[in-house]
């Protein structure tokens, strides 16, 4: 009778720890594709639009900025015309295709957020875009007063907030994947 009642203890016990594994292991399989989501949908391709729209506007200022290295737009002396005709060129060209991108990773990809609120900076990106939605209009009807947008951008904001996303899920995915990733 007492190996009969062992048996059947020690054949529970296996049960449920091979449940309880297999409950681990599943659980750590969805996180997997949730991060692996994360990456592909959201962190990495706002990361590496980020990295662009930063580069590309160094080559801007690089090619634009006034003698003393400063924006035409921060100076004492206004912008000229063939000033702002360039970074209108620029901007419906380049910034405004770029930032569209970001603001459409963030509207429809918001549930791969990390946090469980939309955190401010992505809702003053959204706003920086619509701004220069309306600023682009006008200048397609050829009313060129105003130049930027009416909600400024938070460039070293959102860039930190992607580099930040994209390496930490990169950090967690090799440790899902069990193995460690020096620096992503």
């Amino acid at each position: 009778m007492t190996a009969v009642v062992v048996t059947v203890a020690l054949a529970f016990v296996g049960y449920v720890v091979t449940y309880l594994n297999g409950l681990r292991l599943a659980q750590r399989q969805e996180r997997l594709a949730r991060v692996n989501r994360q990456l592909s949908d959201f962190y990495g391709p706002l990361f590496a639009l980020t990295e662009a729209n930063s580069r590309i506007f160094g080559a801007f200022m690089e090619r634009n900025a006034r003698s003393d290295g400063r924006s035409p737009f921060v100076h004492e002396t206004p912008p000229t015309e063939e000033e702002l005709a360039e970074w209108r060129l620029w901007v419906t060209t380049v910034f405004l295709p770029n930032i569209r991108a970001m603001r459409d990773l963030v509207t429809q990809h918001a549930d791969l957020l990390n946090e469980p609120e939309m955190p401010p900076l992505l809702l003053q990106l959204c706003a920086h875009v619509s701004g220069y939605e309306i600023t682009a209009a006008r200048w397609a009807q050829g009313r060129f007063d105003q130049h930027l947008s009416v909600v400024s951008f938070p460039s070293e904001e959102v860039a930190a907030y992607a580099r930040q996303g994209f390496t930490g899920l990169k950090r967690e995915q090799g440790r899902l994947l069990g193995r460690r990733l020096s620096r992503v």
